[in-house]
């Protein structure tokens, strides 16, 4: 069953990262948020290194002052205590910056109902434990962790603190059959569909018909993201091609850099940034060509190339949760968040897109809100839809569920890249 809840406003929160008393930057403490085990990382190349050894300084006892935290400490005594858990920094202008939008939203709204308190650029690592437990003896009654590489952590102190709600963004588990705790949650939306709309932008927008995408890593998150994108793009032009360059980071702006430019290079007219920062859309803007981002409206610095992107509405699911934790309600629900339910959005479009994409694209959101499209995903089945190697992977009238969407890992013909990376 899903969580209704009505839409939410955005509150973004900019600035330097102070970490006790050091300014933590770089690739080393920015870089992931959701991926499976067994994938390599700078941050984790860095720690094998013991160039920054969190490890270490956690057996110091430092790493409390490594890992920076703040709260909200105005309520009363009786209010429920809610903690985020962040893997990057709240200023990264994409995914955590949401979600601590998402954490704001929630304490306005509930205002003395509630103490928020969170904790930024925690690793993917044995720390999330040390983190959770300082969190739970805190007197924290539900928990909310932001990267996928929390998800064991926050299973094992489940079953550790019973009492205790966790919440899991982006978790998979729930929905690919394995057991967890009764108190254990996953939570995530639709995002695909919101791509799939932005891609109807960009598919109009592009004049060669032939689209850059700047990707992090190749796991079914991404590459459904990329598939539905190019389906979008390829609905408003069939002939449309999408070349996918990897960065293999969340969050290195060097490097998705690097990939727009040589993107814009092999003849793409037109950009995609499945990134957490804007640095694709500065290539784009000196390339003076329309691009597509992702996570946060970020129309402001680029509105000369701003077409739109895909948002999540993170604050709404977090009153309900915390209202449910509060009230005795809270259940584990497995909540896989719609356009039709204001979970998922699309940001303000662009000066570049016209007026009769908008009117197209604002009937599809319009068809989706009303119920006459099913719950999500209702352009897969629109026609047979083949992979790079011209294999039917959906048939015409196919409805995915969201364990095939979880699983999927191959790309869709008119992509030009490869889904392993």
């Amino acid at each position: 069953m899903k969580t209704p809840f009505p839409g939410s406003r955005v509150i973004a929160r900019l600035g330097y990262v102070h970490l006790s008393k050091v300014v933590l930057m770089g690739d080393a403490i920015q870089l992931r948020r959701s991926l499976p085990m067994g994938i390599t990382t700078r941050r984790r190349s860095f720690r094998k290194a013991g160039i920054v050894s969190l490890s270490l300084l956690a057996a110091l006892g430092l790493f409390a002052s490594a890992c920076s935290s703040s709260s909200d400490d105005s309520s009363s005594g009786g209010a429920t205590k809610a903690a985020w858990i962040y893997v990057g920094p709240i200023n990264d202008g994409g995914w955590t910056t949401a979600h601590n939008a998402g954490r704001e939203f929630a304490a306005t709204e509930l205002g003395s109902k509630v103490t928020t308190t969170y904790k930024e650029n925690v690793p993917e690592g044995p720390e999330v434990t040390q983190v959770i437990d300082g969190l739970v003896k805190d007197g924290n009654t539900i928990i909310f962790a932001t990267s996928y590489g929390f998800k064991d952590a926050m299973q094992a102190a489940a079953a550790q603190y019973p009492n205790v709600k966790f919440e899991q963004a982006t978790g998979d588990d729930i929905t690919t059959g394995k057991s967890v705790p009764a108190n254990y949650n996953e939570y995530w939306g639709a995002g695909e569909d919101t791509l799939y709309l932005s891609g109807v932008s960009a598919g109009t927008a592009s004049k060669s018909g032939v689209i850059g995408v700047v990707a992090p890593f190749p796991i079914p998150e991404v590459i459904r993201h990329i598939n539905a994108f190019t389906l979008g793009a390829q609905s408003v032009n069939p002939a449309a091609t999408v070349k996918v360059v990897w960065t293999k980071s969340w969050f290195n702006p060097t490097l998705e850099r690097q990939a727009a430019e040589s993107l814009v290079s092999s003849g793409v007219d037109t950009l995609f940034s499945h990134q957490d920062g804007p640095a694709a859309g500065e290539v784009a803007k000196a390339a003076n060509i329309p691009w597509v981002g992702y996570d946060s409206d970020q129309s402001g610095s680029y509105s000369s190339v701003w077409l739109t992107t895909a948002t999540y509405n993170w604050g709404p699911y977090y009153v309900a949760k915390i209202n449910a934790a509060s009230d005795g309600t809270w259940k584990q629900d497995n909540y896989y968040g719609t356009i039709a339910d204001n979970f998922t959005s699309l940001a303000p479009f662009g000066t570049l897109v016209s007026s009769a994409t908008k009117t197209a694209v604002d009937a599809q959101i319009g068809t989706a809100k009303s119920g006459n499209a099913k719950a999500f995903g209702w352009y897969w089945g629109l026609q047979d839809r083949l992979d790079q190697d011209g294999v039917v992977q959906i048939k015409k009238g196919a409805t995915l569920t969201q364990k095939d969407l979880y699983t999927m890992s191959y790309f869709v013909k008119g992509i030009d890249g490869s889904a392993k990376g």
